[in-house]
């Protein structure tokens, strides 16, 4: 068999699951080519960090994301642009930058700022895949029905299981409701006059319980079991034709509710809190946040830090959320291997953002800081010959789109702003790109991050770009961000070159 070159290696060998070798990297080698696409399997996770045994984590109890990342490529260091749901979730499914899709809270549908984007699932569904979303895929109430082959499914169960718990939230939301409060109720302030798809949303007012649930009953009582089942119906039903199936998963979202037997996975006595549950030194007040997330919960204090106890009892509900969620995703790709599917379909596992854990004495997500803003990315292609590489290559959430795209032989859509990675699960040690870029806004301020091989630099710019608050961490001596060096005499030099860096943009951090 002749050797392809990278186009013909990219639209006969990989969109049929076929290696060769091109371009002189290392590649995939197969012994015949096929003309069956790849299917995409596309696990999004809510909120869930790099805590898993994978990453390095040997307490987590995280038995199938660890058999996915034997079997794929884990990226050690991948980041989002905005650490919040819809901001991230919309980068990353329509591989543009904050800035472009002009998304930045949870309210706005970016059909609203940039209508004729064509989004990740909807380019498939243009090139012959049948395209179809369970559970939270973009952010709740600002679903793209335009992206789907057919109608998003949405499992249908409380966040709570206990009845004690039921029946208290029950007889607070009757009380409200009694006082005239409508609860619950999403308002929709502005629709598309074509469409009637709902641009702007106002969500009503909701009734928190606690922030932890453990309660004793089976994986499919609470929504992620639902989608799981789904997910293998489905599974069974699209096996023989191309497919782009997006399997959302809420937890480890709050709040943090999994069957007991998940809780009982881990010992608590043994779970240590965060080791620096302070704020960096020299760093300004817009860094930081008060958790309003978190401080809404029933027992959780409205103001001040958590006691030790809490702080462990919330990280061991957390771990418990995850290894639910873990096994479900297990379950899913049982079945894909049970239906022939694995070596015929790229599985793509991703976590929106990550989330502080009490570091900095913070909760939640809502930083520019490393815990919010790196996240879990695994990516399986059938036959990719470093099977269970881990890389230190910088990626960002936005480059999933191109690379899925490329991976899959479909052509190149216009207006991108990632960066295929597929060179680097070719080579997983090879170099790459000079920074990731992420953002946070804080009203009318923005703080604009760069992750660099070593260091990671924000800036504060208020409307005018001028800076008003600035921070430099160097994680080869902190890497718990813990020090802001910004106005060190010995890393002036330093801060210079990445203000200059992050001026110059994504486009010249590129590989």
């Amino acid at each position: 068999m002749r050797q392809l070159n990278r186009r013909e290696f990219l639209k006969v060998g990989l969109s049929a699951g076929v290696a060769l070798l091109s371009s002189g990297f290392p590649s995939w080698s197969a012994e015949k080519e096929h003309t069956r696409k790849l299917n995409v399997l596309f696990i999004a996770v809510d909120d869930l960090r790099p805590q898993a045994g994978c990453y390095g984590h040997p307490i987590m109890k995280t038995p199938n994301i660890d058999a996915l990342a034997a079997t794929g490529t884990l990226f050690n260091r991948a980041y989002c642009q905005q650490a919040v749901c819809s901001p991230s979730r919309t980068s990353l499914l329509t591989g543009r930058r904050p800035d472009t899709t002009r998304i930045y809270d949870l309210q706005t549908h970016f059909r609203k700022t940039i209508p004729d984007v064509i989004t990740l699932p909807e380019h498939f569904k243009m090139h012959g895949y049948h395209t179809q979303a369970l559970s939270k895929v973009y952010h709740n109430g600002l679903d793209d029905p335009q992206s789907w082959s057919v109608p998003h499914w949405t499992p249908h169960a409380s966040a709570y299981a206990k009845p004690e718990t039921l029946e208290a939230l029950k007889a607070e939301k009757d009380r409200l409701r009694a006082l005239g409060v409508q609860v619950g109720v999403q308002e929709v302030l502005e629709r598309d006059p074509r469409t009637g798809l709902a641009l702007k949303i106002k969500q009503g007012t909701r009734v928190k319980g606690p922030s932890w649930e453990d309660p004793d009953v089976p994986d499919n009582a609470l929504a992620d079991g639902m989608t799981a089942d789904k997910a293998i119906e489905l599974l069974r039903e699209l096996k023989d034709r191309p497919f782009f199936l997006a399997v959302g998963f809420l937890k480890p979202h709050l709040p943090f509710v999994a069957p007991k037997k998940y809780f009982e996975l881990y010992d608590r006595s043994q779970i240590r809190p965060a080791p620096n549950p302070y704020p960096p030194i020299w760093v300004p007040d817009l860094a930081m946040t008060e958790w309003g997330e978190l401080r809404a919960y029933s027992d959780i204090p409205k103001r001040g830090p958590l006691s030790r106890d809490k702080a462990r009892e919330l990280i061991h509900a957390y771990y418990a959320a995850t290894s639910y969620v873990d096994a479900q995703i297990g379950r899913v790709l049982t079945e894909l291997e049970r239906l022939g599917l694995a070596d015929k379909t790229v599985v793509v596992l991703w976590g929106d953002h990550g989330w502080h854990l009490g570091e900095h004495g913070l909760w939640c997500k809502h930083t520019n800081f490393e815990e919010a803003t790196r996240s879990l990315l695994i990516m399986r292609v059938p036959g990719q010959r470093n099977k269970g590489a881990k890389t230190d290559a910088l990626v960002e959430f936005v480059d999933i789109y191109p690379t899925l795209r490329e991976v899959c032989g479909l052509p190149l859509p216009e207006g991108l702003e990632g960066t295929s990675f597929l060179p680097v699960i070719e080579q997983p040690d090879r170099r790459w790109k000079k920074a990731a870029f992420s953002q946070y806004p804080r009203g009318s301020v923005m703080g604009y991050s760069i992750r660099t091989d070593r260091y990671r630099y924000t800036e504060w710019l208020d409307r005018s770009k001028t800076p008003v608050g600035i921070e430099l961490y160097d994680h080869a001596v902190d890497p718990g961000e813990n020090v802001n060096l910004a106005n060190r005499t010995d890393y002036r030099h330093i801060a210079k070159e990445l203000a200059e860096m992050l001026r110059r943009g994504w486009k010249s951090a590129r590989p």
